[in-house]
């Protein structure tokens, strides 16, 4: 029997896509706007991961500049078939369709999931969102979700099914919608993965309710893979969403199944955490769930039926202690798979330094306001814990620079520590697009390229910001919580740099403390 604690992946890695290979699991899940895309991780005992890199890796792979955020790439699937990975995700783009980019849904591949990937294969004549893969022996099958052509209410979808070509990946026929939510009236049906039922015939897993509160994870089954599909009668199979603002983890859904290979099944779902009944910062987040059978039927955590904090199991050990501190002085001369950019590669505005004795340095080019879709230079990570302390070194920055830490959710919400060039801190939210100065002051005696030090201290909703140590001021940052109103994507935090392309500041580190 091994203990364990969710989340097993801390801060924003919603709808979570798990398949296994020999001893080892591979877990992939969304990225939105940033890049690289679609993070990987590995497993040999499903609660304790480690970041494998990104099926989307490398710069001219895939275009993502200029999308606001919460659009993107959506609800990646991760299969393994015939030796090779396949993950496949869809690029969702604008509603009005103003962006001069490629949207729709893609496959990658790799034999290695460490990668290289292969550069996006796109799969023409098939709308939606939230694809999945299916191998039935030398045949493959697309399944995915899209509003009804004539709904009848409002968030009515559909998922549908259709074969695909094993060679060229491209649709053999038309989509057929096999189902359209466990309930009558049920909103966004979506998420879907259809996989072999035990003992025959196929099994359609499937979210419904929208991924907020009413977030629930529903089944259905088939004998023949197109369908008709018969919803479980015990639907919803797992949801929260009778527990209300108390319960400590909310918006369940989205879930994946794998066996581990030893007999028993484990589910990956998304779900938020909540802080005296109201959402947090860090977004949705992966937990793991254990699975029965009864009766060829999924019980989602047997005898518990909900998502624990502190779960026991067999089949896993005692999960290793989290990391207590993450320190990157770039030290290595490379981003790990943690570090991101708006839209585009660290690489494409960051450089490394070696500074001698001094060490190493990160030098990041100028880059666009954060409330701007042009090209930012923000190099961003996921915040991992409710409460953490981050403090970031830098250097002041030129005289027409502005260089600080950031708190992103969006690009119209937000909270940036920042210093200019002539020694002035302030401290900014912007809050649905309009900023507010919380507070500021200024810093004498400074020469260009000594090294200032900005820190915030974030417990739940609440922040103190402080500059080499001296408190600044104190915020509420309940503006940059996540909700399906204003955006899906929690909160990513790091170094930003505002200016022109030539203009550069030296980071020299970041440090991030879970409390």
């Amino acid at each position: 029997m091994g203990r364990y604690r969710n989340p097993v992946l801390p801060g924003c890695h919603p709808d979570p896509s798990i398949c296994r290979v020999g001893d080892d699991f591979y877990l992939v899940t969304s990225s939105f706007e940033y890049l690289p895309g679609l993070p990987l991780h590995t497993s040999t005992n499903l609660v304790d991961w480690s970041p494998l890199g990104h099926a989307l890796h490398r710069p001219g792979q895939l275009d993502l500049g200029g999308l606001a955020s919460s659009r993107g790439l959506y609800a990646p699937t991760i299969r393994h078939h015939d030796d090779t990975f396949f993950v496949v995700c869809t690029v969702v783009g604008p509603d009005d369709g103003g962006w001069a980019g490629r949207t729709g849904h893609f496959v990658v591949t790799a034999r290695d999931a460490a990668g290289p990937w292969s550069d996006p294969v796109w799969i023409d004549g098939v709308g939606g969102f939230d694809p999945s893969l299916t191998f039935d022996g030398d045949r493959v099958w697309l399944v995915g979700t899209e509003p009804m052509a004539e709904p009848r209410w409002r968030g009515h979808t559909g998922v549908w099914l259709v074969e695909l070509d094993p060679g060229s990946l491209q649709p053999l026929g038309a989509p057929a919608v096999i189902w359209e939510g466990a309930m009558l009236g049920a909103v966004w049906a979506e998420g879907p993965h259809v996989l072999p039922r035990p003992g025959g015939g196929w099994m359609l897993v499937a979210a419904e309710g929208g991924t907020a509160r009413d977030h629930a994870v529903c089944v259905a089954y088939a004998d023949s893979i197109t369908g008709p599909y018969e919803g479980d009668p015990g639907n919803p199979r797992l949801s929260h969403r009778d527990l209300g603002g108390t319960a400590a983890i909310a918006s369940v859904g989205h879930a994946d199944l794998v066996d581990d290979g030893a007999g028993r099944t484990w589910a990956t779902v998304l779900a938020t955490r909540l802080t005296e009944g109201a959402d947090g910062l860090l977004g949705r987040q992966t937990h793991l769930v254990p699975v029965g059978w009864e009766e060829r039927r999924p019980v989602f955590a047997p005898g518990i039926g909900r998502v624990g904090e502190v779960v026991e199991a067999e089949g896993v050990p005692d999960q290793l202690p989290p990391a207590e501190e993450f320190g990157d002085g770039f030290a290595s001369g490379r981003f790990d798979a943690a570090w991101n950019g708006v839209g585009r590669h660290p690489e494409e505005f960051a450089s490394f330094l070696d500074l001698g004795a001094e060490g190493w340095a990160v030098s990041l080019d100028g880059g666009a306001e954060p409330s701007s879709l042009a090209p930012q230079s923000f190099l961003g990570r996921r915040l991992p814990a409710a409460d953490a302390d981050v403090t970031l070194t830098l250097e002041l920055p030129g005289p027409h620079m502005r260089a600080g830490l950031l708190l992103r959710t969006s690009e119209l919400a937000h909270l940036e520590l920042g210093l200019n060039g002539a020694g002035r801190v302030s401290c900014v939210l912007t809050d649905d697009g309009v900023p507010t100065t919380l507070g500021d002051g200024q810093l004498n005696g400074l020469s260009r390229g000594e090294a200032v030090e900005l820190t915030v201290e974030i417990r739940g909703l609440g922040l103190r910001a402080f500059v080499d140590g001296t408190f600044v001021v104190e915020a509420d940052t309940s503006p940059l919580v996540p909700n399906p109103a204003s955006g899906f994507v929690g909160v990513w935090v790091g170094p930003v740099a505002v200016g022109a392309p030539e203009d550069r500041v030296r980071v020299r580190e970041v440090v991030i403390t879970p409390r």
